[in-house]
């Protein structure tokens, strides 16, 4: 997932823009996380970056992204930029 949210909505006021954000990002995990395993590969890997457009995003953890959000949100951006893609992933033996 690549793409780039408004936050502000003339029909809708912006903390439920945000929310909405949020849940489309925990829609798209959720997908992706259901789909079948390659040969070999023990998990899904998310590889994130959000920012206010798509030159400046900074990377991020899978648990960091909403926290991201809101802080662009807050930080009064016009639009937040969410970048999720999901990688094959190997854990370590012991």
């Amino acid at each position: 997932m690549k793409k780039s949210f408004p936050l502000t909505d003339p029909k809708h006021q912006p903390e439920r823009v945000v929310a909405s954000i949020k849940n489309d990002v925990r829609k798209y995990v959720k997908r992706e996380r259901r789909k079948e395993l390659p040969e070999g590969v023990d998990f899904w890997d998310f590889a994130c970056k959000v920012g206010k457009d798509e030159a400046t995003p900074e990377a991020c953890h899978l648990e960091e992204v909403v926290k991201a959000i809101d802080a662009v949100a807050n930080s009064g951006g016009t639009s937040v930029y969410v970048e999720i893609i999901a990688t094959p992933g190997v854990r370590n033996r012991r």
